[in-house]
């Protein structure tokens, strides 16, 4: 049995770098490969079952173009100020959408990956539960979810509240009360109704370098603020103070806000300690209280920042071992990982 170690190494949307994203396999692959946990992103169905996708919209994941039989569900929606054409999973019952078998969403990147699709069927974030209850149990330990509830406040407007249909999944799949479970949104609000629901488990706001949160853009027009205001020292301990339901345990960010401003090429050669070319983003939220985590350590070129590109075109790999060692010295608590072999590899050293 192999204790957890510093930091987490969580299977973003299962090892996606190998198959294709939230599916049984790609959740079962990384385990296999050493993951400590796995990340579903949740939307809902017409009746209310949550769905392991990327987004709602669901054409560039499924196969649902090739069914005539759903040529009439294709339309137009605006979905947090973003205009999007396609499927949405809303207009869709489980039953409907179990029908439909999963597409690689980078297959211009991860062709190996497009040799998969259409081999898979959907997942319900239930049988995510069962996939990671059975994987604890052939390991001796417990394995966990960092679940992320994807577009609260439309789904909230539209009768479809992913704080109580999270709740009653929970509930179900009896872990209420499981220690390795996470859950992020980019939206506070939601994590806050969980709280009021009863939920003890840690809760991660998920933040942007640009751009400012669906709820407090509904709420308050042009004049909310932005994710970079929550960036901020005054902003990182605002989050992780006031009343219960308004904190929460953690933040997570992208990667490239753990890097510093310093050009990390002319640099690479002349430190000794990677950490130095990180930003103080980690120690500032860690003084206020907070958990780290970051997103997504990727090995392709077209993922890496320019000073850790190879020669071979976007599909390639970088020196993406340098680049996870960098981002791991933050002292960052958890990396979302599309290869959690990789990321595992340079954690421990091997």
């Amino acid at each position: 049995m192999r204790a957890h170690t510093t930091p987490l190494v969580i299977g973003h949307r299962g090892a996606s770098g190998y198959r294709p994203e939230h599916t049984r396999a790609a959740y079962q692959l990384a385990f296999a490969l050493g993951a400590d946990a796995v990340e579903p992103d949740l939307v809902p169905t017409k009746d209310g079952v949550l769905v392991l996708r990327h987004e709602n919209e669901i054409s560039g994941t499924t196969d649902v173009d090739a069914h005539p039989e759903f040529a009439d569900r294709r339309t137009t929606k605006e979905i947090d100020g973003v205009t999007l054409t396609g499927w949405f999973t809303e207009d869709f019952t489980w039953a409907e959408l179990s029908t439909l078998r999963a597409r690689e969403r980078l297959g211009k990147v991860r062709q190996a990956n497009s040799t998969f699709d259409g081999r898979y069927p959907l997942l319900r974030m239930r049988d995510l539960f069962d996939i990671v209850d059975r994987a604890s149990d052939d390991v001796a330990r417990l394995l966990g979810i960092v679940a992320e509830l994807k577009h609260a406040t439309y789904f909230e407007s539209i009768g479809l509240p992913l704080d109580e249909l999270f709740a009653v999944e929970l509930a179900d799949a009896g872990w209420e009360d499981n220690p390795e479970l996470v859950v992020e949104s980019f939206e506070k609000t939601v994590l806050g109704q969980l709280y009021k629901r009863g939920f003890g488990g840690r809760r991660v706001y998920l933040l942007e370098k640009e751009g400012a949160p669906a709820d407090r853009v509904a709420s308050l027009g042009s004049t909310a603020p932005d994710y970079r205001s929550d960036l901020t020292e005054m902003g990182l301990y605002a989050l992780a103070s006031g009343r219960p339901a308004d904190r929460v345990d953690g933040i997570s960010v992208e990667t490239s806000l753990l890097l510093s401003q310093r050009t990390v090429s002319a640099a690479l050669d002349d430190v000794e300690d990677e950490a130095e070319l990180t930003s103080d983003l980690v120690d500032t939220a860690h003084a206020a209280g907070l958990g780290v985590y970051c997103w997504t350590l990727r090995p392709e070129n077209t993922f890496l920042r320019s000073e850790f590109q190879r020669d071979g075109g976007d599909g390639a790999w970088g020196d993406w071992a340098r680049m996870f060692a960098v981002v791991m010295r933050s002292g960052v608590d958890g990396v979302f990982a599309d290869h959690p072999d990789l990321a595992v590899a340079v954690r421990d050293g091997h």
